[in-house]
Parts: C-alpha cells; structure tokens; sequence
C-alpha cells in the first residue's frame, strides 16, 4: 500500500460550521460524510493544557533556584513507565531527583504539599530506579537523593514562595 493508497481512502476531514452555532464551535465532517469531533473542547481539556503550562513555570523557577546553588541539569521531564521525573540534577557528588510541586496562590489555601503523598514518592522511588537501571549517559554517583519543591505561583503567574525540602523523602 503507497501513502496515495491511505490519502483516497482515508481523505482529509474538512472543516464546516453550522449556521446558528457560536462563531469558534466547529466540526470536523469526513469527506466521505462521517462527523467525527462535533463537539468543541471541554473546559477539562483546556484546564489540562494551563495546568501543563502552570507546571511548566515551576520546573523553570527550579530550575533557576538549583543552578544558583551549583548544581548541573541531567535530565529535565524523563519519562519511565511509571511517569515523568521533573528534574534530576547533580552537584559533582550526589545525584539528585527532585519533584517539582506548583500550585497557583488561592484563598482556599490549597498548597503544594497536599499533592506530595506516600503514593506519589513511591512511584518517584520507582522511577528513580527505572532511571538508573536504563540511563548509560548519566553521572555516577555513589550517593542519590530525592529532593520536593513547592512553589506558588499568583494569579499574574509571579512567584509567590518556592520551598525547596532536600532529602525530602
């Protein structure tokens, strides 16, 4: 089968809006008259993607907090089977996995830390381990350590507190 073979038979969807749907709700109709995606995105996938954004801006405030303190950046989101490990960074010495925690500001009082439970440094533990079975370009260290860093983050995406917890669990 050739990749002309897949464009006729899987052709292109286009995209059409009804006449009495809101200006930005589209759908995407098949050439062949299948609708697929009729409905625009939920406010969960959209809230998915800011929380990304949103964890993303605590890894690069880290980041920063962890080079000023003399360490070097390993490796940055590594994914194992079990997840992603937000940063591994080393010192000359001591190889470092740090789990990063970021939470807006809010009344509500909602922390960082709520998000940092047995489960989860568990499965940090196992990624850790995945991590060093695997990775042949990493330092060698003969000690590793496992580092929690909260940050908050106001509403016009300012630093608020960043709290940096070595050898946290």
């Amino acid at each position: 089968m050739t990749a002309q073979d897949v464009e006729r038979d899987n052709p292109a969807p286009r995209l059409s809006r009804d006449a009495d749907s809101p200006p930005n709700t589209h759908r995407i109709v098949a050439l062949a008259g299948v609708r697929r995606h009729t409905d625009p995105p939920s406010v969960a996938e959209m809230s998915t993607d800011l929380r990304h954004q949103l964890g993303r801006t605590g890894e690069d405030l880290v980041l920063e907090h962890v080079q000023r303190l003399g360490y070097t950046l390993v490796a940055r989101n590594h994914r194992t089977r079990w997840g992603e490990l937000d940063l591994i960074i080393f010192d000359g010495t001591t190889l470092v996995f740090v789990e990063v925690k970021t939470r807006r500001a809010s009344a509500a009082g909602r922390g960082p830390w709520e998000a940092l439970h047995a489960r989860k440094t568990s499965q940090v533990r196992r990624m850790a381990a995945a991590y060093l079975a695997e990775a042949r370009d990493r330092p060698r260290s003969a000690e590793i350590r496992f580092d929690a860093v909260g940050v908050v983050i106001d509403a016009r995406g300012r630093l608020v507190r960043l709290d940096h917890l070595e050898d946290a669990f």
